[in-house]
């Protein structure tokens, strides 16, 4: 894996198994929502113009805008919506907005991809009886993949490349095998016929809302970049891309050959009765593989989401030693659970399929937007350049938009609301730590120095430890939150042989690990800068430990107790940290919008760990204050003695 961004055969076949699950396993449904939703009228016009839609959807969309134009916005070899806003946010500060409500629906609409794609292939079982319980195996399905999560998928994911290879070789074949019985098919490559459908096929403009599922996966597909690299993508997206094709031109040549039939899947009709039982298979395998993607995915965009502070900090554990692959059980059983709900309440994919779709055209116009921004500050480029843009892909989404919000009423609204919840969540954790960082004090350091001289110095303050670390959000090496200060010195005075001053610097370089030392007070305060990539999880006891031991290899420090008789048999001292808690008393009031944001900000704040575990820090070293958020009161009384 960790070559995976050359251009290799076996790169390319990695990148089959990792990408391109979500839209590979679309002919599974499209073809089949789009007759769902059809209106009497040619069958004709219906098929040559809807698969006219899908070829040139599939090549605006999701070949030109993405794989040529928005995969170029990588941060060092990362995409996703959250790694593009990382690009511009320095400049661009209130564009957070685009990307919350871009990653929000990118999620909701996630949440959807397992039950479709899972309950689309298991329904291939009916051929061999309408009574087959597809809920029940597709839920039995469901189960075992998130089960699964947890012992990571490294073993497992050594075949998703090749199996989806066979699948998509599969599409191909199958559709190349319908299409030489009917060329005319091939008409459909005509932009002509998908102007005709959306202009003259009864409700042909409506058709769109089911056309755009052939693309839902092209998010995705960035936000994989970081895992296969940009050569790996763009050549392989050519072989997906004419499987995907055929495999539509396949089933339109079948429809064509059987008008009026209904209820049944083309994608099942096209396969030879030989084969349908391995067909339903290697669905399902295809399909399992697309939702592990996913899961895989919203993994990454939560641990992305929580260093740009947009998400409370959540328990991350790494199962493997596969390189970014991680998991995280809220996430993980927040998925599962509303998965099952989604295969309750819909049942049939045809039913999914009008909750589907709608979100993700939010979060595609968002990606748009910031493309502008980045169009504009990063690449400055020309206005015509970056107005060609903005036009041709808001007018095409927005269409999209518009087709699909007919789908609000048949289901659309889960989604929505799904993002709207996820969307409040970050919306009001941002807000609530912008809010909070509003009211930290920072002061200069160096006005303290004597005094902490003395301090260390006084043996008639009792040792509060060896080692004393405090992790501070100052950014300026000579400031430091007013509050540590108060708990150093005033909170009952803690004396220590060394003090440490602990800084993490979030750079927007996703895999940076840095640090760097400096002696503010020789022989007394050290301040340790880390620079970590968003994607680093911040393992601050691993970390510093390595920080320490570097600098007694370095004779930079020396770590045995002070305490003769712990010297005297080389004892390295104690260290421990204090973390600092800042907490609203009622001694003071925000405004009531404030007030109500930082109410649900302590909601919120129970969702995630608190920062002792986030930091990987070990809880029998640790001590927790808690200290008012330094606030003005509103109003002052002055007290009158009598």
């Amino acid at each position: 894996m960790n070559n995976i961004s050359r251009l290799t055969l076996g790169g390319l076949i990695v990148t089959l198994g990792i990408v391109y699950g979500d839209i590979g396993t679309s002919p599974l449904y499209v073809m089949n929502a789009i007759l769902a939703t059809a209106e009497s009228g040619s069958l004709q016009e219906l098929v040559y113009g809807s698969i006219s839609c899908i070829i040139w959807t599939l090549t605006l969309q999701t070949t030109v805008k993405y794989v040529f134009l928005t995969l170029r916005a990588d941060n060092k070899g990362e995409g996703g919506i959250f790694s593009l806003y990382a690009l511009i946010r320095k400049k661009k500060r209130r564009v957070y907005m685009l990307a919350i409500i871009g990653g929000s629906a990118l999620i909701a609409d996630g949440i959807i991809t397992p039950s479709i794609t899972i309950v689309s292939a298991v329904e291939g079982l009916k051929a061999y009886g309408a009574d087959i319980p597809v809920v029940p195996i597709a839920l039995t399905i469901i189960t075992a993949l998130f089960m699964f999560q947890q012992f990571g998928t490294k073993l497992l994911g050594k075949s998703f490349g090749p199996v989806m290879f066979f699948w998509f070789l599969t599409l191909g074949i199958l559709g190349f095998k319908e299409i030489i019985s009917h060329y005319e098919i091939l008409k459909s490559f005509n932009p002509f016929y998908a102007y005709r459908l959306l202009a003259d096929y009864p409700g042909g403009f409506l058709l769109l809302g089911a056309v755009f599922l052939c693309t839902t996966g092209a998010e995705a597909l960035y936000s994989d970049l970081g895992h296969c690299g940009l050569k790996n993508i763009r050549v392989s997206w050519a072989y997906v891309k004419t499987c995907l094709i055929l495999n539509y031109l396949g089933q339109g040549v079948w429809i064509l050959n059987h008008p009026g039939v209904s209820g049944k899947n083309p994608f099942f009709e096209i396969m030879p009765g030989y084969f349908h039982i391995t067909g339903v298979m290697l669905a399902t395998a295809a399909a399992v593989i697309a939702s592990q993607a996913l899961i895989s995915g919203s993994y990454t965009i939560f641990s992305e989401a929580i260093p740009l502070n947009f998400f409370p900090r959540l328990k991350i554990v790494y199962p493997s030693d596969v390189k970014g692959q991680m998991y995280i059980p809220f996430v993980n059983w927040f998925l599962y659970l509303s998965c099952i709900f989604v295969v309750l309440f819909f049942q049939e994919s045809v039913n999914m399929e009008a909750a589907y779709g709608l979100s993700i055209t939010i979060t595609m116009l968002m990606t748009s937007l910031l493309m502008t921004y980045y169009l504009k500050v990063r690449k400055k480029q020309s206005l015509p350049v970056i107005a060609a843009f903005l036009f041709t892909y808001m007018t095409i989404e927005g269409v999209f938009l518009i087709a699909n919000l007919h789908k609000f009423r048949r289901g659309g609204w889960f989604t929505v609301l799904m993002a709207g919840l996820i969307f409040s969540t970050m919306f009001v954790w941002y807000k609530g730590r912008e809010i909070k960082k509003r009211f930290t004090q920072f002061i200069n350091i160096s006005d303290y120095y004597q005094v902490m001289k003395d301090l260390q110095s006084d043996i008639s303050v009792p040792k509060y430890a060896t080692h004393l670390i405090y992790i501070t959000r100052a950014d300026n090496k000579h400031h430091i939150e007013s509050k540590i200060m108060y708990s150093i010195i005033n909170k009952q005075p803690k004396r220590a042989d060394k003090y440490w001053f602990i800084h993490i610097h979030y750079v927007d370089d996703p895999d940076t690990a840095e640090y760097s030392v400096e002696t503010l007070i020789p022989g007394v305060l050290i301040r340790v800068e880390f620079r970590l990539g968003f994607k680093i999880n911040p393992r601050i006891n691993l970390f510093f430990r390595q920080v320490v031991e570097n600098m007694v290899n370095n004779k930079e420090i020396d770590i045995m107790s002070h305490y003769p008789s712990l010297r005297k048999h080389k004892i390295p001292g104690d260290f421990r940290f204090v973390i600092i808690d800042r907490i609203q008393t009622y001694d003071f009031d925000f405004s009531p919008k404030e007030q109500m944001i930082m109410d649900i900000y302590e909601t919120v704040k129970k969702i995630g760990i608190s920062d002792v575990k986030a930091l990987g820090l070990d809880t029998s070293n640790v001590t927790v204050e808690t200290v008012p958020l330094n606030v003005k009161p509103r109003d002052q009384v002055r007290l009158k003695r009598i």
